[in-house]
């Protein structure tokens, strides 16, 4: 326990001087002008201001979505509620009589005077703002509270991070309660502190409003990048942050992802907290000893996942009869992809036979620590899991492990020619563009002016000239979701790529056009549920930049390339 709340700790404190704090500064400091105009000797608030702070970015970082779904609020609700709080706070200090009454309330808390009081939900308020760098452990804390997998490594990894993070935050509200400690004895100059403070606080609600303080914070440079490189890639750091949520197996790290001799890795978890099966009745792994099993983890949706779905389709054709069983669970990357109707007709467009297991709570992708999109677990006829392959590629490797464990639980079997030959040559020892998603949770590719952040209404965005590598921008007014942007007038996105193939995941009813220099427009028609549509196919991989235009209502969700 100790060290995950040192892992914890660390990996806050680096987040807590990155850029992405530096909003909070000036509201911390600020803080410390409210309440009381009375000297104390020894003043607490700032410490009960991080203190809020602390609660509030820990419970709301693990439960905020549960909380919300239960009482039917919109996903932005706390941060609306974080602003209202930080603009009455700010009009108060500009405006005595309103502070007085914003006060009020705390007045007849008992054993509490306003000051201890008013500065800890202050503090609650805030943390509903406290948005702060996605390093690996916050990543890892996400993760856990996307799944509702929240034990006791969660809950010290979580607070350990929160305090991590707010320890620098204490030593800008101590600063400021200081200096208006020492104000305070000059009542002229009190009065233009405390005004000076609200209005940076209400400068500060409205740019968080509006997503202003984004283009600051991108336009800084990354100063912690290469700390938090480093803790990411600490084998300590790795081990403690794995995603052994559950009964999974410590033993599968004894498989080196891609490995091309088997290996023993222990009994394979079980596949468990299914919603539906298709294709067959629910299967179990003790049902299947004799069989050599293939576990594929896919998205119907993920565009490198329909590229592996022919080889498995092949193997499953010539290898089912000699004992192989293939068994796809479906962990969706997205909410749409959790429709057990919409999955149905993937699988029949497929041309899937095999049994598929939907995994809507991610409970077996958890089982088995994957994190990956298609993730391959080869297990032999006794049950123990002997190979596991991440991502595409490797085909005729996984397809030798195969016949491998075919032959050892069956001495003598005749096999045929391998098969993975027939099957459409994947792209190989090409650097392609990788995948890129154009919601705000995973928009790591974005280049341009305008800012992700989910919104109910229109925002604008503008094309940039000269596309970076590998990168997109937005243009005119898009309505930013967690999962996907949707088009208004004027919609555009440009797009540089290294690929021979492009497919863009698309929803709702309208069209794309796709503009490239030397090439005529060409236009695509979208219509109804989310699929991925071919926007180029060419031969071979090369380098171009495209620029689309969607007529309004169209979803975009994310780029693939192959």
């Amino acid at each position: 326990m100790l060290t995950l709340a040192f892992i914890g700790l660390i990996g806050g404190l680096i987040t807590g001087v990155s850029p992405c704090v530096l909003p909070m500064l000036p509201i911390i400091f600020f803080a410390g002008t409210t309440g009381s105009a009375e000297r104390v000797r020894r003043d607490w608030r700032p410490v009960r201001i991080i203190a809020g702070i602390v609660v509030s970015f820990s419970v709301f970082t693990l439960t905020g979505s549960v909380i919300l779904s239960a009482l039917g609020l919109p996903d932005d609700f706390l941060r609306w509620v974080g602003l209202i709080v930080l603009a009455v706070v700010g009009l108060g200090l500009i405006v005595p009589a309103l502070g007085h009454l914003i006060e009020r309330p705390f007045y007849r808390l008992p054993k509490l005077n306003r000051q201890d009081s008013g500065a800890f939900v202050l503090g609650l308020g805030l943390g509903t703002l406290y948005v702060p760098c996605a390093g690996p452990v916050l990543a890892a804390i996400t993760v856990a509270g996307a799944t509702g997998h929240i034990g006791w490594r969660t809950v010290v990894l979580t607070v350990s991070f929160a305090i991590g993070a707010a320890l620098p935050l204490l030593i800008f509200a101590s600063a400021g309660s200081r200096i208006a400690q020492r104000v305070k004895a000059y009542r002229d100059r009190a009065r233009g502190f405390r005004i000076a403070g609200g209005v940076v606080m209400l400068v500060l609600a409205v740019a968080l409003a509006f997503n202003i303080t984004d283009l600051i914070q991108r336009s800084l440079p990354s100063y912690t990048s290469g700390l938090e490189q480093k803790v990411a890639e600490n084998k300590t750091v790795q081990g403690a942050l794995a995603p052994a949520i559950g009964n999974a197996s410590t033993e599968l790290a004894k498989c080196t992802p891609g490995a091309a001799a088997l290996a023993e890795c222990g009994t394979a978890p079980a596949i468990q907290g299914t919603q539906q099966w298709f294709n067959s009745k629910p299967v179990t792994l003790p049902e299947l000893k004799g069989k050599v099993v293939l576990i594929d983890f896919w998205a119907y949706s993920c565009i490198n996942c329909q590229r592996a779905t022919p080889h498995l389709l092949a193997w499953d054709k010539a290898y089912r009869g000699l004992g192989l069983e293939i068994i796809g669970i479906h962990s969706p990357e997205f909410a749409f992809e959790k429709d057990a109707g919409n999955l149905a007709a993937a699988i029949r467009s497929a041309g899937i036979r095999y049994p598929v297991a939907q995994d809507n709570n991610l409970a077996t992708w958890t089982a088995y620590r994957n994190q990956y999109w298609p993730a391959k677990y080869l297990i032999d006829a006794n049950g123990v899991v002997r190979s596991i392959k991440f991502g595409e590629g490797s085909y005729g490797q996984t397809e030798n492990q195969i016949r491998e464990l075919l032959t050892q639980a069956h001495p003598g079997l005749k096999l045929p020619a391998p098969v993975d030959g027939t099957v459409k040559a994947e792209v190989a020892g090409q650097d392609l563009t990788p995948e890129t998603y154009l919601g705000y949770s995973r928009s790591e590719n974005f280049k341009g002016t305008g800012s992700l952040a989910p919104r109910q209404t229109a925002t604008a965005f503008g094309l940039n000239a000269y596309q970076p590598n590998d990168t997109y921008s937005l243009g005119g007014r898009w309505i930013v979701g967690t999962q996907n942007v949707t088009s208004t007038a004027g919609s555009q996105a440009r797009l540089n790529y290294n690929a021979a193939k492009v497919y863009h995941v698309l929803s709702g009813h309208g069209s794309v056009t796709i503009s490239s220099a030397g090439q005529p427009d060409r236009t695509i028609t979208v219509n109804g549920t989310p699929n991925a549509y071919q926007l180029v196919d060419s031969s071979m991989v090369q380098r171009d930049t495209l620029t689309l235009t969607y007529s309004p209502g169209v979803s975009a969700y994310t780029f693939s390339f192959g």
